[in-house]
């Protein structure tokens, strides 16, 4: 699967996306949220706050509780401001 991280995340993470295999027990966006905060803790600082870091699933916005079987990637992203 391929994850992407945008704006900020990318240095908190220290690249711009990557390509996992994922352990089966990841089946949400909650279950590989807590999995990458232990490939990335400052990811996983970043991810505690409530609304501070957005997905979407196959380009799908997607909440926690979103299911991942048969996605192709995913993104995080911190929320999107206007003027």
């Amino acid at each position: 699967m391929r994850i992407r991280y945008f704006a900020w995340l990318k240095q908190r993470t220290g690249c711009a996306e990557e390509e996992l295999d994922l352990p089966a027990e990841i089946q949400t966006v909650a279950d590989l949220m807590a999995y990458l905060g232990e490939r990335h803790p400052r990811f996983a600082e970043a991810a505690q706050g409530q609304g501070v870091v957005r997905c979407a699933v196959d380009q799908t916005h997607a909440e926690a509780a979103a299911r991942l079987e048969g996605a192709r990637e995913v993104a995080f992203f911190p929320p999107v401001t206007g003027g």
